[in-house]
């Protein structure tokens, strides 16, 4: 599981910019807000197993993505800093061709027990087909901590 963070900022075409995953990827945001993010991820070669399927990493990947936006879009970006924790999808269908879209709803925020402190945001997430099918759908928990914390964390390792 990643870091949920993603590189880079929003572009004019609603496409994060900055490389990473996002961009191997192909994921384009198109729908942001604090309690809903939408974006589409093309089904390419670069995305599938070797059956010709969508990868369900490549979903989860997605999934997290949308969720990870999501926390970004509740966080003073100043002072706090969110990071997918936990993810549980289960995959219901594949594809072959066009799109997956991801779709994230924010169902809460709960105190975080660690450390660092914060909360966390946990999102339903839901892919689907361009036929509106569920693919896969689940729930994204991301950690949003004080960005004092990560910087501490950061010195300490270096």
């Amino acid at each position: 599981m990643g870091d949920g963070m993603n590189d880079g900022d929003l572009g004019d075409g609603g496409e994060m910019s900055g490389g990473g995953l996002i961009e191997t990827l192909g994921v384009e945001f198109f729908a942001e807000g604090r309690g809903r993010v939408e974006a589409r991820m093309p089904v390419t070669p670069a995305i599938t197993q070797p059956f010709g399927f969508v990868h369900g990493g490549a979903t989860i990947a997605l999934l997290e993505s949308v969720a990870s936006r999501g926390s970004e879009l509740r966080c003073d970006p100043e002072a706090e800093q969110p990071f997918g924790v936990e993810v549980h999808v289960r995959h219901r269908k594949s594809g072959r061709e066009g799109h997956v879209r991801g779709v994230a709803e924010f169902d809460r925020e709960e105190p975080s027990r660690g450390r660092a402190g914060g909360v966390k945001h946990f999102w339903n997430v839901t892919a689907y087909d361009d036929a509106g099918d569920v693919m896969s759908e689940g729930v994204v928990t991301c950690r949003v901590v004080p960005r004092a914390y990560v910087e501490q964390r950061d010195a300490a390792s270096a």
